[in-house]
């Protein structure tokens, strides 16, 4: 009797502690831009970005995940391959802070439990929430007409592996689709400076993270009890 109340509450800590499995960590990698300025390559980073994340893993497929992510985009017509854009000559200077929550999976079973050397890709959404400054061009320079914030939907893809039983290695790329169509300057919101828009304002900003993530995992590993 006792051997079995004694399985049942290894089993019932192992399960609670499993559920205390974290992460936290480093985001490094660069930035880019994807809009009515300059290129148009959907990754091409040109400006470095950095940040932090947190996971609280609760199954080895999925984890909810918090970042904070900072950066400056910058693009230049000149670089574009379009002629139109090229020959325009425009270019801006912008700065991402970025708060963002949601799910990540992991396509294969990543149990930090284990110590075997394992890898998943993942992906990773949910909603982000940035400031940034509204812009805009008159007479091709740049300026700045106030600060604002706005949401985006990210959308990340990554690969991971653990190389130490505490550290965790993962790269990935992601794009966040914004809800603003001025990250450039092509389209204020101030209405006394709507003749000053340009380029399709029907169409939304994106701006892109990719880099390298390096996480410490910490909490209760589960018992392992002599029946």
């Amino acid at each position: 009797m006792n051997k079995i109340f004694n399985l049942f509450i290894c089993l019932f800590l192992s399960m609670t502690m499993y559920s205390q499995i974290h992460e936290v960590g480093v985001f490094l990698g660069g930035s880019n831009y994807v809009g009515d300025i300059g290129p148009t390559t959907y990754i091409s980073p040109n400006e470095p970005a950095f940040g932090i994340l947190y996971k609280w893993n609760k199954s080895p497929r999925h984890a909810y995940r918090f970042s904070y992510t900072q950066s400056k985009i910058t693009s230049n017509d000149l670089d574009s391959k379009e002629r139109s854009r090229s020959q325009r000559g425009y270019n801006f200077e912008n700065s991402i802070k970025e708060v963002s929550l949601g799910l990540e999976f992991n396509f294969f079973d990543f149990n930090l439990h284990q110590l075997e050397r394992k890898i998943t890709p993942y992906i990773y959404s949910g909603i982000s929430y940035f400031r940034y400054d509204e812009l805009y061009i008159v007479s091709g320079e740049t300026k700045k007409d106030k600060s604002a914030n706005s949401f985006a939907i990210p959308m990340i893809l990554g690969l991971k592996s653990n190389i130490t039983p505490s550290l965790i290695l993962g790269l990935e790329m992601g794009a966040r689709y914004t809800l603003t169509d001025n990250l450039d300057g092509s389209n204020p919101k101030n209405e006394s400076l709507k003749p000053l828009q340009f380029g399709n304002i029907n169409n939304n900003d994106w701006y892109v993270f990719s880099g390298l993530t390096l996480t410490y995992t910490f909490g209760e590993k589960p018992c392992y009890c002599a029946y």
